[in-house]
C-alpha cells in the first residue's frame, strides 16, 4: 500500500520498518523489498530509504549485502552507539517550547588550541558560531561551536539563523568517529548571564569532536543551564 504522507523523513521510515520487524510482518531471515520499491511505497527518495535502512543495519536489526539485498537478522545485534542529540527534539521531548537565538557567527583562522586538538593545518579556516537554545523562554543550552570549512564547505554560506549548527550538522553531515567529554565548568560572568546561573556555579558541560573517515568536522562546547539532567539508554 502506498503511503500518502508528504515529506516523510528517514526517521519515519526507520520507525515503520522497525515496527514491521518487531510484529513479524517481515520475520527473521526474510528479505526486505528493494530500496526502489520502498521509495515508491512511501513516496520518497531512495536516499531517504537508504539512510533509514543503513541506520537499522548499524543498530543490528538488518544485514545488508550488495548482491543479496537487505535481510532481517535472525538475532538482532545490540550495539552501543552514540547518537548526537538534536537540542530541539530534546527540549520538546521534555515538554518545552523550543526557541533558538544566534549570538554570533564569524569565519576566521582556527585558534592554536583547536589546531592542536583536531590536528588542523595552521591558518585553516573555521566557522565559529555561538548560540543559545531555550525552553519556554528559559535558557537550556549555550552552544559554542567551530566547524572546519575544508571538511564542510556548505557551512561557509549557511546563515544559521533558522536552524542551529547542531541541528544543521546532524541533518547534513555524517560522522564516523566521535570523542565526547563530560565535565563541570565554573560559570564566569558570560555563562552566568546566558544561563541564568550564579557566578562560579558548577555548569554541566559537554565537549564533542567529530570526524568523517579521519577528517575533522567540528568541535563544540555545550553548556547546560542549572538543573539539567542527562539520561542515557543503551
Amino acid at each position: 500500500m502506498q503511503h500518502s504522507k508528504e515529506n516523510v523523513s528517514f526517521r519515519d521510515i526507520k520507525e515503520i520498518v522497525l515496527g514491521r520487524i518487531k510484529d513479524s510482518t517481515w520475520p527473521s531471515d526474510s528479505i526486505l523489498p528493494t530500496e526502489t520499491d520502498l521509495a515508491k511505497e512511501f513516496s520518497t527518495t531512495r536516499t531517504t530509504i537508504n539512510r533509514a535502512l543503513r541506520e537499522l543495519a548499524d543498530e543490528g536489526y538488518l544485514d545488508r549485502k550488495r548482491k543479496s539485498g537487505t535481510r532481517v537478522r535472525a538475532a538482532p545485534i545490540r550495539q552501543a552507539r552514540f547518537k548526537i542529540p538534536v537540542v530541539r527534539e530534546e527540549v520538546t521531548e521534555r515538554g518545552g517550547a523550543y526557541r533558538y537565538n544566534l549570538i554570533s557567527s564569524e569565519i576566521s583562522s582556527a585558534p592554536e588550541w583547536l589546531v592542536a586538538k583536531l590536528d588542523l593545518k595552521f591558518g585553516q579556516n573555521v566557522r565559529h558560531i555561538r548560540c543559545l537554545h531555550l525552553s519556554n523562554t528559559q535558557p537550556f543550552q549555550y552552544e559554542n561551536r567551530w566547524i572546519v570549512l575544508e571538511s564542510v564547505p556548505d557551512a561557509r554560506e549557511e546563515t544559521f539563523t533558522e536552524f542551529s549548527p547542531n541541528e544543521w550538522l546532524v541533518q547534513k553531515v555524517p560522522f564516523t568517529d566521535i570523542e565526547v567529554s563530560f565535565l563541570a565548568t565554573r560559570a564566569d560572568q558570560l555563562l552566568a548571564d546566558l544561563l541564568g546561573a550564579s557566578l562560579n556555579e558548577a555548569i554541566f558541560t559537554t565537549e564533542r569532536s567529530t570526524w568523517l573517515k579521519g577528517t575533522p568536522v567540528t568541535f563544540a562546547r555545550l553548556y547546560f543551564a542549572p538543573g539539567y539532567r542527562m539520561t542515557t539508554r543503551l
